[in-house]
């Protein structure tokens, strides 16, 4: 078929977004157009045929296996004859035997997709492979191998506390994950869809799983087929083919024809034999030549790798000082540097940002999922915080999915009035197995049942693609019995059809009308009237009179106008990308309030007339509400000019064509009902059809950004707090701190901060994103104030007698074992306590955390006090203190807490109002000099994180162990081609009302 002739209405191409709305009975809303146009569009529908094909070698040469049977160089057995079919597939029109089932389950294989699965161990082992474990694991080695100098044994309890610290961060975010995948793993189990199969003589309902070559089975309209076969018997059959081929319209199938596994059926009723399942399918074996990139790295990796940098730079500095201070000036033995070493190693690594960043994402995409988004990609949901830009289907997201008569545009040329003129349509349409347009006509009365009230049906004739109307022939009850008819269809059609009172003036007046309803994006529907004269059903009547046209409409929900407030309220600018026509998109957007800047989708490839307000393509894309008659190309071309501005961008979709683009997209979205294809390419999935979930899920984003940007700063305070503060003291007073209790200080610490993932924190009204510099700025303020506070009680403990004067205390001196314990308390407490201050955006009183959070404090600040009472460990040189010293470490801490709040304001009115000016003037110079603007972007890069690598190491072990020559699939690849699931997740999921609601 030439371009020319895939060209439909107004020189767009229909398009499977819109594809609802042009079945007009097939497509009889449309515009006024010649005959020869509308026969054009439907002669698309016809599928070529090759014709009945033969075996290409003896049949008796044949296996049954499955190298044969589907080795196209000796038969083609979509297309051979039916006698051949059943002969190859050692089977009759009678179906199977449960024995003949079971026996080729095991020459077949189950009917779908096999999953890789994924070795446990290793990917238990592959959360201790980025660079801030390396650094830990190092230090274990530190422990174990190179502490044994100076006669002294190696420091085994050091060794022991690392690998239970990195055993039980690996451990948590091991299960964290785990059980996420479970999660979406239940729910895919929770869709397995059932086929209705025909064994041992009798029809029966099975999982489809179950299926094999050669079962007879049967569906109807509004079923899935189970698996690729061909048709035995066919009964007035169109399929849905778009989740497969692309292809927008219903496709007619008739005896021996092929119906795909995952395609929907839209009409009739059908009986096939099975010729090929799993992957022998047409996907199945499309997936075979698929391959996974595991190696694209996202903001949050690289937002890692830097944090986990700027850790490790801080800590090679002062390592490195205290190599040169402590050896070349204090002469410390080998050991005893070393401990002060391991101290900074061991203490300045944030071993759990990984797990506590990891743990957060998980507890956040749990949450989005009682909100109907399923996240597939849980880093997706720190980009889906920085989005900026969120492009819309229209179809089903924007708008209901639901054609609908627009009461109030309903135009009458006859006696009869707004609600005769819908009853007669509702008369001319089907109550049962009803199409798209049938459906929004008699839904137009009270109820269902006034289309048939009062009248006795005689003769009904469906729409088809030649006459372009249905008709009604019935006996009026109430009119003294009389025979009348009644049609609707395409307004051509109706008028040529009509010859009663029909003058230039009401032709004028119609031909207006339908202009007007054309402008507006509204589809026309002509309605037509006649006696039928004497008491046959197939008399001539008196003539059709035109009566009425209706406008039909897919109105926008209920709440999309309020969410798109919402989105914008948020920093959110929604555009609309539509398949449909320029017209139906403007007119639903005037109706939106998103306004009416649409444009072609040929201007991403002609750009911006000349003499336009634009000067070139990019201001148009911005400028732009919305596009319509867009192709998925057209998609995929508008994420990378967006994306190319530096912004990030959410896109929506929902056919197998639309993965180019949501996997271009920051974050891409596969909206309710979307094929395994989108879903597959999507970074989230939603349940749920609307715009609102969209927009909650961009709202709880935010809320987990700002958890993870609140343990960022703790993160980088505490490293520089404790490398800064105990490097000071090792080189002033020599203060050598036990490494044992710094292990001590950080499992309390992991257990406390891992509550953050369900804090309580206030979102951002604006897209987030991850500025490091102010990150670090915080960090470094927190840190040099936490080690004064450190510092100063140790100095004053060590260098005058105040608290033995004023409260009585034992004094402390030097390397003390009470000093170690007293220095240990202090640490502990006011680290934890600066969570306090991290998460809040003002006074840290004025904001209050969670419960789990404060109960996880004060948990760890009582195991503290009572490490602080009666920890005399002697194999770490510490010992108790008294409640004198744990009261005065309360105190000290409780007094230099309070101006944390103060540093924090003192940072935002100076040094992050000078980062923010300098940030703003970036902005202002990249709008100008774009080219040289550094956009920090998903990119699939090697190389750019060693964060990335983790899922790298799993892959290559994982291949390593596995061997053989079998073909697997992973989750990601199951869900982008097993095309039965994502079809029916739609409707399972309305049904499961059990589900918490929205």
């Amino acid at each position: 078929m030439s371009d020319n002739e895939k060209v439909g209405h107004h020189g767009e191409v229909p398009t499977k977004e819109s594809s609802l709305e042009n079945k007009v009975q097939g497509d009889a809303p449309v515009v006024d157009e010649a005959p020869e146009r509308k026969k054009r569009e439907y002669k698309e529908m016809e599928h070529e045929k090759t014709g009945d094909l033969h075996a290409k070698v003896d049949m008796n040469t044949i296996q049954f296996t499955a190298s044969d049977l589907y080795d196209k160089d000796k038969v083609d057995i979509e297309h051979v004859v039916m006698e051949e079919v059943f002969q190859l597939l050692q089977c009759t029109e009678a179906g199977l035997t449960e024995t003949e089932a079971h026996e080729r389950i095991g020459i077949f294989g189950p009917n779908k997709l096999e999953e890789k699965s994924e070795n446990v161990f290793l990917q238990f082992l592959s959360f201790m492979w980025n660079p801030l474990s390396w650094v830990m694991e190092g230090a274990a080695l530190v422990a174990i191998a190179l502490s044994n100098g100076g006669g002294a044994p190696p420091d085994w309890q050091d060794f022991v506390g690392i690998v239970l610290l990195l055993f039980i961060n690996s451990t948590i975010g091991f299960v964290e994950e785990r059980n996420a995948g479970n999660a979406v793993k239940a729910l895919m189990d929770s869709l397995a869809p059932k086929a209705r199969v025909k064994r041992d003589g009798a029809w029966k309902e099975t999982e489809s799983s179950e299926l094999v070559p050669g079962d007879l089975i049967a569906f109807k309209h509004g079923d899935i087929c189970p698996a690729d076969c061909r048709l035995t018997e066919a009964i007035d059959v169109s399929m849905d083919q778009a989740a497969l081929t692309g292809e927008s319209l219903p496709v007619s199938k008739k005896l021996g024809d092929e119906c795909f596994s995952g395609s929907t059926c839209k009409q009739g009723e059908v009986e096939g034999i099975v010729i090929s399942t799993g992957p022998n399918t047409f996907f199945g074996r499309a997936a075979t030549l698929v391959g996974q990139d595991n190696d694209q790295v996202g903001h949050l990796q690289m937002v890692l790798a830097r944090i986990g940098t700027f850790c490790l730079v801080s800590i090679g500095i002062f390592v490195l000082l205290e190599i040169l201070i402590l050896y070349a000036d204090f002469r410390y033995s080998y050991r005893r540097g070393l401990n002060n070493i391991l101290v900074l190693l061991i203490g300045g690594i944030p071993i759990a940002m990984p797990t506590v960043l990891s743990v957060t994402l998980a507890v956040g995409a749990q949450q989005l999922a009682k909100h109907k988004a399923i996240v597939t990609r849980i880093t997706a949901i720190e980009e889906l915080a920085g989005v900026t830009i969120l492009c819309s289907d229209k179809t089903g997201t924007l708008t209901t999915n639901k054609l609908t008569i627009d009461k109030e545009n309903v135009k009458c040329y006859s006696t009869w009035d707004v609600e005769g003129v819908c009853l007669l349509a509702a008369y001319a349409s089907r109550t049962e197995n009803q199409d798209a347009i049938d459906g929004c006509v008699v839904g137009t009365l009270a109820t269902p049942g006034l289309a048939r009230e009062g009248i006795e049906l005689l003769d009904f004739k469906p729409f088809n693609p030649v006459d372009k109307r249905t008709e009604i022939t019935y006996r009026d009850v109430r009119d003294g019995g009389k025979l009348k008819r009644a049609t609707k269809g395409m307004t051509g059609i109706i008028i040529e059809l009509c010859s009663r009172n029909k003058t230039n003036a009401m032709e004028d007046q119609l031909e207006a009308d339908v202009e007007e309803f054309a402008r507006r994006g509204l589809r026309a529907l002509a309605v037509a009237h006649e006696d039928v004269l004497g008491d046959d059903k197939e008399g001539q009547g008196n003539g059709f009179e035109l009566v009425g046209l209706l406008s039909i409409f897919d109105p926008p929900r209920s709440d999309t106008k309020q969410t798109i407030d919402d989105a914008m309220a948020l920093g959110v600018k929604v555009k609309m990308v539509t398949g449909d026509q320029l017209a139906i998109a403007k007119e639903t957007g005037r109706r939106l309030g998103l306004g009416d800047h649409m444009y072609p989708a040929k201007v991403l490839k002609e750009g911006p007339e000349a003499g336009s307000k634009h000067a070139n393509l990019d201001e148009m894309i911005m400028d732009a509400d919305g596009f319509a008659g867009v192709f998925p190309e057209h998609k995929f071309e508008i994420v990378k000019r967006i994306q190319g501005l530096g912004h990030l961008c959410a896109m929506t979709g929902d056919g197998a064509n639309d993965a180019p683009a949501l996997s271009r997209a920051n974050v891409g979205i596969a909206v309710e009902g979307a094929t395994d294809a989108a879903r597959g390419a999507a970074d989230i999935v939603l349940t749920e059809p609307g715009l609102s979930t969209i927009v909650h899920a961009i709202y709880g984003s935010r809320v987990i950004f700002q958890r993870m940007r609140n343990y960022a700063i703790y993160a980088c305070a505490v490293t520089i707090r404790i490398v800064v503060c105990f490097a000071i003291m090792a080189f002033v007073w020599k203060f050598d701190f036990p490494s044992f209790m710094v292990l001590i200080i950080a499992v309390l610490n992991d257990g406390t901060i891992m509550t953050l993932s369900l804090d309580r924190v206030l979102p951002s009204t604006t897209p987030d994103s991850w500025d490091l510099a102010e990150v670090f700025a915080y960090g470094i303020a927190y840190g040099f104030y936490l080690s004064a506070s450190t510092i100063a009680l140790y100095a004053v403990m060590n260098e005058t007698d105040f608290f033995e004067r004023k409260f009585g205390v034992v004094p402390y001196k030097g390397n003390d074992y009470g000093a170690h314990m007293v220095i240990y308390l202090q640490v502990a407490i006011i680290s934890q306590a600066l969570i306090f201050v991290t998460r809040s955006h003002g006074p840290s009183w004025t904001e209050r955390p969670s419960v789990a959070l404060m109960l996880a404090f004060c948990l760890a600040q009582l195991i503290s006090s009572i490490i602080a009472a009666f920890g005399n460990w002697g194999f770490t040189q510490v010992s108790g203190i008294s409640g004198g010293w744990i009261g005065i470490v309360w105190i000290w801490n409780i007094v230099w807490y309070f101006p944390l709040d103060l540093v924090k304001l003192a940072m935002k009115r100076t040094v992050i109002a000078a980062l923010q000016r300098r940030k703003a003037r970036k902005i202002a110079a990249a709008a100008t000099h774009d080219e040289n603007g550094e956009r920090l972007q998903r990119t699939a890069s090697r190389h750019e994180s060693l964060y990335s690598n983790r899922t790298n190491f799993l892959s290559r072990a994982a291949n390593r162990l596995r061997g053989g020559a079998k073909i697997s699939m992973s989750q990601n690849e199951l869900q982008r081609f097993s095309s039965i699931q994502a079809q029916q997740s739609g409707a399972a999921l309305t049904r499961a009302h059990s589900r918490p609601a929205a």
